[in-house]
């Protein structure tokens, strides 16, 4: 079994490998993240059952046989887990975020697009449902992801993708954030976004931009003001790593992944707990549906639309 010690998480990574030496300790630590009472089938409820040979579960409900791995983004992988929770160990240690050639360099993993997917899974449980929305006193504003176009002005969108971005103040700089791809800057698309990541009752800084004009009809207090400090400080270092991590280039079916990864960075830039982080990513991995590499690569899960490859330049 883990060893257990007030904390649910290796500190170290001499710990790390001690803790996770094989499949069957992950496995074992991956049963206590997802059934922290008990077993429980994820296809009736029932909250009783009996261990199978090869790790499997049989309900004593339904009698259907399942693995804590199935149905999580572990699903159907023929990799050891002990490879992926390295993977993982990886991706929250890194200060400015992994990329798929260092992870398949360090793994020794046989191929780029191994690294890749895994990379991409990952991102996908780094938002947990249901997270708590901003609050307090709050920036909002958008930026463009694209570099600069001499032949589009204001808020009109070219080959750009333009991201709506809240940040909490904190002080100087920002608190937490939130990031979302919209698809123009008209009223709907701004307070969709507004309403989805801002508490109601918050005090919201933006600028004059006419979208914005009737916010305030959602329970906010509005206060129309020219905004630079934390919005824009968020919003220059998801640039910077786009550009300096991912190389400057992503595809536009995989951005929204890429705002989620920053911010997840960004909203625990402070934490000193590599160990902390790992435990959150592993916990919300076993509650993240699969994600097979055709639909990842393919574009076929659900998302803004954008058009063309989306190039940063500096």
């Amino acid at each position: 079994m883990v060893p257990v010690r007030g904390v649910d998480y290796p500190g170290t990574w001499t710990e790390f490998v001690g803790w996770f030496a094989d499949d069957e300790a992950c496995r074992a630590y991956l049963e206590r993240l997802r059934w922290p009472e008990g077993f429980v089938c994820p296809a009736c409820g029932t909250g009783r059952g009996w261990r199978r040979s090869g790790q499997r579960w049989l309900c004593a409900g339904c009698r259907r046989e399942t693995s804590v791995t199935a149905g999580t983004i572990f699903d159907k992988t023929r990799s050891p887990l002990p490879q992926w929770f390295a993977a993982a160990w990886y991706v929250c240690g890194t200060k400015n975020g992994a990329s798929a050639l260092g992870m398949q360099r360090l793994l020794s993993l046989g191929s780029y697009e191994t690294a890749w997917t895994w990379l991409h899974k990952l991102r996908r449980a780094m938002v947990v449902p249901g997270r708590d929305l901003l609050s307090g006193d709050v920036e909002v504003d958008e930026t463009y992801v694209g570099g600069v176009d001499p032949d589009v002005h204001g808020r009109r969108i070219a080959k750009k993708a333009l991201v709506a971005v809240g940040a909490e103040r904190r002080g100087k700089g920002a608190g937490r954030i939130r990031l979302a791809r919209i698809p123009d800057a008209t009223k709907q698309s701004l307070h969709g976004f507004v309403t989805a990541s801002i508490e109601p009752g918050s005090t919201l800084f933006i600028d004059g931009w006419p979208s914005y004009a009737t916010i305030a009809q959602h329970g906010y207090d509005h206060r129309p003001v020219s905004i630079r400090a934390s919005v824009e400080d968020a919003s220059t270092l998801l640039k910077q790593w786009l550009l300096g991590t991912h190389q400057g280039a992503v595809q536009p079916a995989q951005l929204d992944y890429y705002l989620d990864e920053f911010t997840f960075r960004f909203n625990r830039r402070d934490s000193r707990s590599r160990g902390l982080l790992f435990y959150r990513l592993l916990h919300q991995a076993v509650r993240t549906e699969p994600h097979p590499y055709g639909a990842i690569a393919g574009g076929s899960e659900p998302g803004p639309a954008s058009p063309g490859l989306v190039e940063l330049k500096g």
